[in-house]
């Protein structure tokens, strides 16, 4: 069995504790495909991993990293529809920061046609994340106001690119003149710098919003529910801001508000796997149609991981980074 590079991480939190390793090349498995790496996704929480607050979930390889692309290196046994050397981008339980990776093969697809394979390592995190917590399992009829905050980040230029191709009226939320120009590229219809307005005056004018898709929380929260409308589906990815909060509940009385969100990386396999059925139906295909777009930000090399970190944890940088081998 041959060895192959890995960035491991040590205690410390920092940056600076990530070097370059030596691990067994793992093996496709049943159920799995081997895929050789060419580039690795930087996502948030691989940062919080590497401080010691994101264990990976029970059984999953403990190296960061949680989505790639690359080509099949060999197929696991009761594996259909793979074969050695095809392109395939892929989402991982852990272990992408790595040369080779073994994954589930329900978890992976192959690469839209119009995307370079390199750019393909950033689409899995955020696509999974956003089409199961809005689109997959519910009605979102077109026509609707969505308020996505944070339009220039991955995960909210992703939301916002998928609003306007099901058809919703997209407002977002961006502060840098990079990231305003990010969203607005990403075909926002109004983009809120939220540093001089106020989006809770801007969408309660608009109407109010039938999605909220936030990741922010702190007074987030609080302000959200005031440009809410009858029915409005509040959608919490993350809680930048805080995690404890105080809110008024008559909104989910008055005006049938819900307030969701759900972690991706604990999901079930069977989950994860008819997310990604529907996104090779539903989603792929615009890639081509040129609908959608991948939002690739800066490449670094594999022994850059530093480099990389240090830039998501400074943040004000829009799009993806990845890590290429």
């Amino acid at each position: 069995m041959s060895d192959m590079r890995v960035i491991e991480h040590g205690k410390g939190g920092t940056p600076d504790v990530m070097q370059i390793g030596s691990r067994a090349r793992p093996e496709a498995g049943e159920g799995r495909v081997l895929i050789k790496v060419a580039a690795a996704g930087v996502n948030g929480p691989d940062l919080k991993q590497r401080r010691g607050n994101y264990p990976p979930p029970p059984g999953a390889s403990d190296l960061m990293g949680l989505e790639v692309s690359g080509h099949v290196e060999a197929v696991g046994a009761g594996v259909e529809g793979w074969s050695v050397g095809d392109p395939i981008c892929g989402l991982m339980n852990g272990g992408g920061y790595a040369e080779y990776v073994a994954a589930p093969a329900g978890q992976c697809l192959p690469i839209p046609d119009a995307v370079d394979l390199v750019d393909a390592a950033g689409l899995c995190e955020t696509f999974f994340t956003v089409w199961s917590n809005v689109w997959f399992g519910h009605d979102v009829p077109e026509g609707g106001t969505m308020l996505v905050h944070g339009g220039g980040g991955g995960i909210g230029s992703t939301a916002v690119q998928l609003g306007k191709a099901f058809g919703q009226r997209v407002f977002t939320t961006a502060g840098g003149e990079g990231s305003r120009a990010m969203a607005a590229r990403m075909g926002a219809d109004r983009v809120i710098n939220y540093r001089e307005e106020d989006f809770v005056e801007i969408v309660t004018e608009a109407g109010g919003a039938d999605i909220i898709v936030d990741f922010m929380g702190g007074d987030y929260a609080g302000r959200n529910l005031k440009c809410t409308k009858m029915d409005t589906r509040i959608i919490q990815l993350a809680f930048d801001q805080g995690h404890k909060v105080e809110i008024s509940l008559i909104p989910f009385l008055t005006k049938r508000v819900s307030l969701t969100g759900a972690a991706l990386r604990p999901r079930s396999p069977e989950f994860k796997a008819a997310v990604a059925a529907d996104l090779k139906a539903r989603v792929w295909p615009l890639f081509a149609q040129g609908l959608l777009q991948t939002v690739t930000q800066e490449k670094f090399a594999f022994d850059q991981v530093v480099e990389a970190h240090a830039l998501m944890e400074r943040g004000g940088h829009s799009g993806k980074l990845l890590l290429v081998l």
